[in-house]
């Protein structure tokens, strides 16, 4: 592990940081039920594509993995 990820795992987050980490984490969560939304009218329709089917899962995946780094930032590792 390189110093600067150790840094970035061991940096204490400022109050401005904290916000700023939530307000995108509350973006990427609507942007995420946006997507299932999507999927579900699409999976609904006569006539689904399945390409962009197979995309957007891909995308809501992506987002599920920056939301679960985002999370892991905000909450504090407890020491044992």
């Amino acid at each position: 592990m390189s110093n600067y990820q150790e840094n970035l795992i061991n940096h204490k987050l400022t109050n401005i940081e904290t916000l700023r980490l939530t307000e995108q984490l509350d973006e990427l969560r609507i942007e995420h039920q946006d997507l299932d939304d999507i999927l579900h009218h699409l999976a609904d329709s006569m006539y689904p594509d399945q390409l962009q089917i197979q995309r957007l899962k891909k995308r809501k995946l992506r987002l599920k993995d920056s939301i679960k780094k985002l999370e892991s930032r905000l909450i504090p590792d407890i020491d044992a």
